[in-house]
């Protein structure tokens, strides 16, 4: 007779983002799940504003999850330029509790940051190359890295332009079927749907791998991306490169793509491959 199967209990911050919903669909049939939420509520999820340090803390403890996802952030680039103290505490330092809470716990953690890390002058960004933030977004981002980094038992993933409902990709298609101008900035980065990185985060549980890694889409331009989804759904829009955005308050790397050679030999998944399936508009 088997025995009773033993799920792994996870715990996602997040919960009501793009990566979380997708992550949160794909697990809750083998898992466990405590998603935590602050913004838009969910079921069965648990409210809690992570800038409240020791009611995170108290809450990593007291569930004891196996495994913490860290999908929580501050990712408005300029609204983290005017609103500085609290893109600081959500993006840096709710990562140090989450982390402290965890080496209670010995609990294994995934912490997701992203390509902002770096300035943008060099592009195809590996894993060991030196970040240099250009905006405070970036900054904070890498303090929550080096948070992260500093317990033996956590994975951060960077990635770059997660597209579901949000993101520029969902801008792009909901623009052009309007029949409106894209204005897309002059770069590149690696755009990667948020079911292909939830898929990526599944497998990368049961590796338990520590460090830095990469997952992420592979290099485009958005002027090349907004032409893609103009042509794949037929819409009647328009597409304008342009070197800058109006209103725009903080400056944006000009090529911030990502390096992913090494989570193409870690992982089975195909994450890379353009997804424009995974807009869910």
């Amino acid at each position: 007779m088997r025995g009773k199967q033993v799920l792994m209990r996870i715990l996602i911050t997040g919960a009501s983002g793009q990566l979380a919903t997708e992550l949160s669909r794909i697990l809750s049939d083998k898992q466990d799940l405590i998603k935590v939420y602050n913004s838009r509520e969910i079921p069965n999820g648990y409210k809690l504003d992570l800038t409240d340090f020791p009611r995170l803390e108290d809450l990593v403890i007291k569930k004891r999850p196996d495994v913490v996802i860290n999908a929580a952030a501050m990712t408005d680039v300029d609204k983290c330029e005017v609103e500085r103290e609290k893109a600081l505490k959500i993006n840096a330092e709710a990562v140090k509790h989450i982390i402290r809470a965890s080496r209670v716990i010995e609990a294994y953690v995934i912490h997701i940051s992203t390509d902002y890390v770096f300035d943008g002058t060099k592009g195809n960004y590996k894993e060991e190359d030196v970040p240099n933030p250009i905006n405070y977004y970036g900054l904070t981002k890498l303090l929550g890295e080096a948070y992260a980094l500093s317990y033996d038992d956590a994975l951060v993933v960077r990635t770059s332009g997660v597209f579901r409902n949000k993101g520029y990709t969902a801008y792009a298609y909901k623009t052009l079927k309007e029949g409106k101008t894209v204005y897309a900035f002059r770069g590149y980065y690696s755009p990667i749907s948020a079911r292909r990185l939830a898929q990526a985060v599944q497998e990368l549980i049961d590796l338990r791998k520590t460090g830095i890694l990469n997952v992420a889409g592979e290099r485009i331009s958005r002027y090349e991306l907004a032409l893609k989804i103009k042509e794949k759904f037929n819409l009647p829009g328009n597409v304008v490169e342009v070197d800058e955005i109006k209103g725009w308050m903080a400056k944006r790397p000009y090529d911030s793509s990502l390096d992913v050679s090494k989570a193409k030999k870690l992982l089975s998944v195909d994450f890379y491959t353009l997804d424009l399936g995974g807009l869910v508009l």
